[in-house]
Parts: structure tokens; C-alpha cells; sequence
């Protein structure tokens, strides 16, 4: 009798051939064990749990850490990361691209500290430090994390020796190297010798292995995705010893003022004398 159109081959040539194949290729690779390779043979079952498995993940995604907000939790103030380096070497830009890592919202302008959530029990505070001794000699004295940028193609300029002797003064944060402006190097090798150049130099003035990142091009008016990752997780997890200068000095800077005046007494006389709430942490040990 003729065999049925689509039938599969049982015996014959053919079939011996396709056996054998089969046995060859049997415990080679993980092919079977990838759940999303076989879906449009896999018929409606398999589309479906590829489409339970995506929900699945986007949930995951939907996640945001949960702040454990009792007494004991919210005594200690958020980590002050503070980022130093000269004009126009990407301070406002990194901040911006932190901010959007954490968040996933974007950040038009940095104006003043943002304190972002970087875990269930952490809170983190950006500072970007203006080009003020003032400035500098305030958050010298409160800065946990210190992200020192500096242009690559450039080099070091004044200011960033200036902060370093106000940190060495106060106790010396944890301090951690950025190098921006990498996208101008045409050349791979000048590059390398430039970041050679510059890692030695940081391990001098901060401490050998001093930890550097390196950031490339802008994108979208933000550093690179992964780059600023990679830089978050340190952020994230990087744990810091007591320092016997600020267990002597106790230090308070206000990082939110309310202007508490009537808005009525502001219409009728704009010189009217205001009453301001100022609000920060007192940093180190108690007043």
C-alpha cells in the first residue's frame, strides 16, 4: 500500500541514516536543555511558558528594594558620595547617569545633594562638589566615598591636589579614581599609556591599588550603561571604617532648606523677615 504524504520513515536506507545520525549527535551540547529553542516546535504548551517565563522576568525587573523604615534603620544617615573634579570634566553627567541607574528616571539637573536607594537597608547621597574651597572644605569633612574625576586626555589639575590635602587634613575618605574623556584618544596605544600614566599618579597621591574606572564616550547624554554598572555595584557594596578624626569632630551640613514664611506675608512686603528650616545629619559622632 502507499505510504501517507508527511507519514514518518520506519525502515529503509533513509531511515537507518536518520537513526544513526540521531545516536551520533545524542548527549552532544545543550540544545534540549535550552527552554527557548525548540518553542515553534514545541506547539501552544511550549508558547506559553516562553510567554509565562518573559512575564516572569519583567516582573522580577518590577521589583523595587524595599527601605526598612523602623527606628533602628533610619538613625543612621545615608552615605555621602561626593564628586570631585575640576569644570567641564563630567561631574553633572555622572551624577545624572547614577541617579538614572538607581532610579530608572532621568535626572535634568543635578541641583543640590540626591539621596537615591540603593538597597533595602542603604541610602546614598550624590553630592557633585562645586569648584569652592568652601565647598571642598565642607565635604571633605562629611565624605564617605569620594569619586575623584579626571580627565584622561587632560590630566591632573590643581584642584583635584587641593581636595586630596583637604582629605588627607580630615581624616581621608575612601577615595576612588574616574577617568573620563577617554573617546578622545585616536590611538590605542597612546590610550594604554595614558591610563598607565594616570593609574601610577593616583596610586601615589591616594594609596597603592587605588581602584580607578575608566568612562568612554557619552551616549544619549549619559555614560555608558555598563560602565556606570560597574561603578554603581562598588558604590553599592563598598563598606567603610570608622575614622578616628570624625569620632572627634561632629559636623552637620544642611542639605535642605524650607523657606517657612506665610505666603501672604511674602505678598505683601518681599522684605519681609523670613523664617528658614534647615535640615541635614550630623555626621560623624554627636554634637
Amino acid at each position: 500500500t502507499p505510504r501517507r504524504m508527511g507519514a514518518k520513515t520506519t525502515r529503509g536506507a533513509k531511515a537507518k541514516k536518520g537513526n544513526a545520525k540521531r545516536a551520533q549527535n545524542r548527549g552532544k551540547g545543550d540544545a534540549k536543555n535550552n527552554p527557548t529553542a525548540f518553542i515553534a516546535a514545541g506547539g501552544v504548551r511550549a508558547r506559553a511558558r516562553d510567554a509565562q517565563r518573559a512575564l516572569e522576568k519583567v516582573e522580577r525587573k518590577a521589583h523595587k528594594p524595599l527601605v526598612d523604615r523602623s527606628a533602628e534603620a533610619a538613625v543612621a544617615p545615608p552615605v555621602v558620595v561626593v564628586v570631585v573634579g575640576p569644570p567641564g570634566v563630567g561631574k553633572t553627567t555622572l551624577v545624572r547617569s547614577l541617579v538614572k541607574h538607581f532610579t530608572k528616571q532621568s535626572l535634568r539637573e543635578a541641583a543640590g545633594p540626591v539621596t537615591v536607594t540603593t538597597g533595602k537597608a542603604r541610602r546614598v547621597t550624590l553630592i557633585e562638589c562645586p569648584n569652592n574651597l568652601h565647598a571642598m572644605c565642607d565635604l571633605a569633612k562629611v565624605a564617605d566615598l569620594v569619586l575623584l574625576m579626571v580627565d584622561g586626555h587632560f590630566g591632573f589639575e590643581m584642584e583635584t591636589f587641593e581636595f586630596l590635602n583637604m582629605c588627607q587634613t580630615h581624616g581621608f575618605p575612601r577615595v576612588m579614581g574616574v577617568l573620563t574623556h577617554l573617546d578622545s584618544f585616536t590611538n590605542a596605544a597612546s590610550l594604554r599609556r595614558a591610563k598607565k600614566m594616570l593609574k601610577h599618579r593616583f596610586w601615589t597621591d591616594v594609596y597603592d591599588g587605588c581602584k580607578l574606572f575608566y568612562l568612554s564616550g557619552l551616549k544619549h547624554g549619559r555614560y555608558p550603561k555598563q560602565e556606570v554598572t560597574n561603578l554603581a555595584r562598588f558604590v553599592s557594596v563598598l563598606r567603610f571604617r570608622p575614622l578616628v578624626w570624625r569620632n572627634s569632630h561632629p559636623y552637620v551640613i544642611a542639605d535642605r532648606v524650607e523657606d517657612l514664611t506665610s505666603a501672604a506675608a511674602v505678598a505683601r512686603d518681599p522684605n519681609v523677615e523670613r523664617t528658614v528650616a534647615l535640615f541635614g545629619f550630623v555626621r560623624g559622632t554627636h554634637l
